[in-house]
């Protein structure tokens, strides 16, 4: 996973996608983050850094790096943004917040199955309603966590409350543009980055909807479901 981010992202850059989503700073455009010539042998001889037993998988190559950065994006209503002529690139259609126990044994970075099970709820959808998923990369190991967790049944109807898995996704649809693995996570510019980004990504398409999935502050988790104008 965090190879195809870093392949992904690089891509997205040479492509010309980010031209309109990055702003220039200082005469820097691209962040020195993103590793094109990443090799998969390489990844794997990084060794773990948090739990540095057998049982570690978190290196420095498939978390989040240290970094710093800033986001914006325009929230509007539609008449406001129809007055002022300017272009609607997607709808927010509905939103949920979640938290667990974590420190009880609910997982860390776990929130965000909670949230978009509700927002599932919420919206009437299922987890396979969706042109494009935005989950984000604090870890590799969250987001393949959170992955397995949806499919899993015990899971879903301890946590989640529900008679049957989420299921699975379709992995071609996630990340498509990579995301915080390679691009980094500077805290209250992600979620900006991520709106801002599905905003773009609905709109080149001219249809469809996106899910978002965010994990922040431990237990805490944000989702959230856009539509294309």
């Amino acid at each position: 996973l965090a190879y195809e981010s870093h392949k992904k992202a690089a891509e997205a850059y040479r492509s010309g996608y980010m031209d309109d989503l990055v702003v220039t700073y200082a005469g820097v455009f691209r962040d020195n983050n993103v590793r094109e010539d990443i090799e998969r042998e390489k990844l794997g001889e990084l060794r773990p850094v948090f739990e540095k037993s057998e049982r570690g998988t978190l290196t420095a190559a498939n978390s989040t790096p240290m970094t710093d950065g800033a986001a914006a994006v325009l929230l509007a209503s539609e008449d406001w943004a129809r007055q002022r002529d300017l272009p609607i690139l997607a709808y927010l259609t509905h939103y949920k917040t979640s938290a667990n126990n974590f420190v009880a044994g609910e997982g860390l970075l776990m929130a965000p199955t909670i949230a978009v099970s509700e927002v599932l709820r919420q919206a009437d959808l299922s987890l396979q309603d969706f042109d494009f998923y935005e989950i984000h990369e604090a870890f590799a190991a969250q987001v393949l966590a959170t992955l397995k967790a949806w499919n899993d049944a015990e899971y879903c109807a301890r946590q989640l409350g529900r008679n049957a898995p989420l299921g699975e996704i379709d992995r071609t649809r996630m990340n498509v543009k990579g995301s915080s693995i390679a691009v980094g996570h500077p805290f209250a510019a992600t979620g900006a980055r991520i709106a801002g980004n599905m905003a773009k990504l609905l709109a080149e398409k001219g249809s469809g909807r996106g899910l978002i999935s965010i994990c922040t502050a431990g237990g805490m988790g944000v989702a959230a479901i856009m539509e294309a104008a």
